[in-house]
């Protein structure tokens, strides 16, 4: 590291879970952001400080008014620009030294497996079933850690999938691929602006520990926040051994 890595990342570097080693580890790490909205924006500003080498943003959409009483990497005047170059704008205003891959499209399951195979994590910050559903198929294949979040209204959600350990459960095993779900938005029903906040620094938090390998991370355990009175409740979840996507997958990257 150089003098002003030395300077930028002292705060890390001082905690003995990090360390010098735990911070080289980070600035060689490429993390995956699928949606640059609610979730993405504090988990990409967080990873970007925090010094992270490379992420990769995806999201097709343009930054909008409405989005930013929440979304928290777009501005005023960045409204009408593509979500993945203003929030890289965002990061590099923080920390200059990030490598930025963006991707403006909607991706399709075979190009989210091409872009997880170059990640160390991923993070799932979307808020549509389908594209969540693909991206852990994405992750069941290519063997990468996933961690996924949600919020809507005052209720927010975080675990990790971790393909690599044999006793974690993918999101399909919760959420099985088949299930009919209604579609909720937050155009329709709201969302309280820092529980996006909360849940996507979390996720940062969680994809820096797997880097690093610190501490215990969220695998086989969904934690449900209640935003009405702060209450967190731990769900202990476990692989479902008839999961339809990872069943004989686990610890076997195609």
């Amino acid at each position: 590291m150089t003098d002003e890595q030395l300077l930028r990342y002292s705060r890390h570097i001082m905690l003995d879970e990090i360390g010098i080693e735990g911070q080289e580890r980070l600035l060689a790490a490429h993390v995956l952001i699928v949606g640059a909205g609610g979730l993405g924006s504090p988990a990409a500003l967080f990873l970007g400080s925090a010094g992270v080498g490379t992420l990769t943003l995806v999201d097709d959409d343009v930054v909008d008014l409405t989005n930013l009483q929440r979304q928290i990497a777009h501005t005023t005047a960045r409204v009408g620009l593509a979500k993945v170059d203003s929030a890289a704008q965002a990061v590099q205003a923080i920390n200059p030294d990030v490598q930025l891959n963006l991707v403006r499209e909607r991706v399709d399951e075979a190009a989210l497996v091409r872009l997880a195979r170059r990640a160390d994590v991923v993070l799932d910050c979307t808020d549509n079933y389908r594209t969540r559903q693909a991206i852990n198929a994405a992750c069941v294949r290519t063997g990468q850690p996933l961690v996924a979040g949600a919020a809507i209204r005052l209720d927010g959600q975080i675990s990790v999938y971790d393909p690599r350990n044999e006793n974690s459960p993918c999101y399909a095993c919760l959420f099985p691929p088949q299930a009919q779900f209604e579609e909720v938005q937050c155009s329709t029903l709201g969302v309280f602006a820092p529980m996006v906040g909360i849940i996507g620094t979390m996720q940062a938090a969680e994809a820096l520990k797997l880097i690093v390998g610190m501490g215990q991370p969220l695998t086989g355990r969904l934690l449900l926040l209640d935003g009405r009175s702060m209450e967190w409740t731990p769900v202990r979840v476990a692989r479902d051994p008839q999961c339809p996507v990872c069943q004989g997958c686990h610890s076997r990257p195609a």
